[in-house]
């Protein structure tokens, strides 16, 4: 007889919120930039992957209710949203367009051990001096504290709020290198991780590149949709950075649950991103392998191992 697939009804937030006297609110954190990085470090970012990313860094802001329903209707044995319209999830497609990473390429695993931190720190970072324009390896060392900062801080921030490993040094000895890495794997198994962690009732806060669930959320389903007055932009998340209208979109967690009951199944976008002023700004090197994106295969980031399972959601 075959075994029950969802088995962690006793565990899952879904079951015990109805018997909570509050609703639980999970608390989101994300870490904006604070400006673009300077040209001199322009190759360095481009070479690692990373060449995108400090435009999607920039005033973002997160709806932990919006995060917080999603992550009731998450599951953890399938890595999927359950939801009238049927199974959906975010895949590597959301995350190559959303966020302009390279989804394509050696993952991001290894050895995170060293016998002495300070020195991996030392040796990669140094001392960054007031002024970068003269010597190459201060450009080097300005370009990997960036990246450092934008992992950290955006793209896999923990729970700590404040902390990021130094194992992403690691990574960055050489940027050629690092450019071919699927960080996006990396990202969207950090994320998956911290959602199904995050679908345990004693849980109150989540890590992980939230913007990406927000931004997915708001592609997929139209009635969470801000009104934004702005063309599309390349990576799709900057959409978000522009000025919008909230009139209409709920605001509490329950118009939220109601909302995905009663919408969702007719309403939500399986291909947002087949429409044509959206196709349009995306690079064409972005359009070059799209098997990549429904591949089902191990998400990899360090010790962490995650099923992306895209046959479960293909329209």
């Amino acid at each position: 007889m075959a075994g029950k697939l969802i088995r962690l009804d006793n565990k899952h937030i879904s079951v015990h919120q109805m018997t909570m006297s509050v609703d639980r609110v999970l608390q989101c954190y994300i870490r904006n930039m604070f400006g673009p990085p300077s040209l001199l470090i322009e190759n360095y970012l481009r070479e690692a992957g990373f060449w995108h990313v400090p435009t999607i860094c920039q005033g973002c802001k997160l709806d932990p209710k919006l995060i917080s329903a999603l992550i009731e209707r998450w599951r953890s044995e399938t890595h999927t949203f359950h939801l009238p319209c049927g199974e959906c999830t975010i895949t590597l497609e959301d995350v190559h367009l959303q966020l302009g990473l390279p989804v394509d390429g050696y993952a991001v695993t290894g050895s995170a051990s060293s016998t002495d931190w300070e020195a991996v720190c030392y040796e990669r970072l140094g001392a960054l001096p007031d002024n970068i324009n003269g010597e190459y390896d201060f450009r080097v060392r300005y370009a990997r504290a960036y990246i450092l900062e934008m992992i950290g801080g955006y793209l896999m921030p923990d729970l700590s709020r404040k902390l990021v490993h130094l194992r992403w040094l690691l990574k960055l000895v050489d940027f050629r290198a690092a450019g071919e890495l699927s960080w996006g794997s990396a990202v969207l198994a950090t994320l998956y991780k911290e959602m199904c962690g995050a679908t345990r009732p004693n849980k109150v806060k989540i890590g992980g590149c939230l913007s990406l669930l927000q931004s997915w959320a708001r592609f997929r389903f139209p009635f969470l949709r801000p009104r934004v007055d702005h063309p599309y932009t390349f990576p799709l998340i900057t959409r978000w950075n522009h000025s919008a209208s909230y009139v209409g979109i709920p605001t509490s967690l329950e118009d939220i649950w109601l909302l995905l009951d009663e919408r969702s199944e007719a309403k939500f976008q399986w291909t947002p991103y087949e429409d044509p002023t959206i196709r349009v700004v995306i690079p064409d090197e972005f359009l070059q392998n799209l098997n990549i994106w429904h591949v089902k295969v191990q998400l990899m980031n360090y010790a962490t191992v995650e099923m992306h399972q895209s046959d479960k959601v293909l329209r």
